[in-house]
C-alpha cells in the first residue's frame, strides 16, 4: 500500500516569552461612566451539513516543547516535558475510505546539539516519550507504546486507529499528547541544546 504523509515539526527547546502592551484606560473609563444608549445585535449563523469528500488531517497545538531538569541522580541527568497535543480528524464518508485502510502518527527526532557550540551531542537515542490518549473514543483509536530513553526513538507511534478505519472509526476527532524524557550523562557540557521532533500522519 502506498503511504501518504502529513508532516509537522516541533522544536524541543526553551519556550519563548510573550510581551503584552497595555494602553491607557482613563479615556475608556470616562466613556463607560457616561453612555449615550445601548443597543443589542443578535448574531446568528447557520452551519450547513459538510459537503464534499471530507479529509484526514492532523494538527499540533504548538510548535515547541521545553524540557526541564527533574529526577537527576549522581550518575545521570534527566529532563522532562510535555508534547503539545496532537489531533487527528477524519471527516471522510466511510464509503470514501479504501477498504482495509488505517492511519497512524509516527514521531522521529534528531540529535540534540548545543546552541553555543558545546562539544557534546546528545544522541536521539537518549530521548523517550509516554503517549496518552486525551480525547476521542478509546475503543477505536489508541495511543502508542511508551519508549524509554536508550531504547532507540525511531518512527515511534503516538496515535493510531484500529485496522480498517472505514469500519472501526469512520468519522471523528482524536487527540493525544506525550510525556517527554531526555536522559544524559552526568558530565554533559552545560548550555542550551535543541532538537527537532517530526510528527507524520500516514495512511
Amino acid at each position: 500500500m502506498n503511504r501518504r504523509a502529513i508532516g509537522y515539526r516541533v522544536s524541543i527547546a526553551a519556550a519563548g516569552a510573550l510581551t503584552l502592551s497595555v494602553i491607557g484606560s482613563s479615556g475608556l473609563a470616562a466613556a463607560l461612566d457616561d453612555p449615550y444608549g445601548d443597543s443589542d445585535v443578535a448574531v446568528s449563523v447557520e452551519i450547513p451539513e459538510l459537503e464534499g469528500p471530507g479529509a484526514l488531517a492532523m494538527t499540533v497545538a504548538g510548535s515547541s516543547a521545553a524540557l526541564t531538569e527533574s529526577g537527576s541522580t549522581a550518575t545521570s541527568r534527566q529532563f522532562t516535558g510535555t508534547l503539545p497535543t496532537v489531533t487527528v480528524t477524519d471527516t471522510r464518508d466511510p464509503a470514501d475510505i479504501p477498504e482495509g485502510a488505517f492511519w497512524y502518527v509516527l514521531g522521529s527526532i534528531t540529535d540534540f546539539t548545543g546552541d553555543a557550540g558545546q562539544p557534546d551531542i546528545v544522541s536521539a537515542e537518549s530521548f523517550g516519550w509516554a503517549p496518552a490518549l486525551v480525547a476521542g473514543d478509546p475503543g477505536s483509536v489508541s495511543a502508542g507504546d511508551e519508549v524509554d530513553p536508550g531504547e532507540g526513538f525511531v518512527d515511534s507511534e503516538i496515535l493510531s486507529v484500529a485496522y480498517d478505519s472505514a469500519e472501526i472509526a469512520p468519522e471523528g476527532s482524536w487527540s493525544a499528547n506525550a510525556g517527554l524524557e531526555l536522559l544524559t550523562g552526568a558530565t554533559v557540557a552545560p548550555g542550551q541544546y535543541s532538537a527537532t521532533l517530526t510528527l507524520s500522519l500516514f495512511e
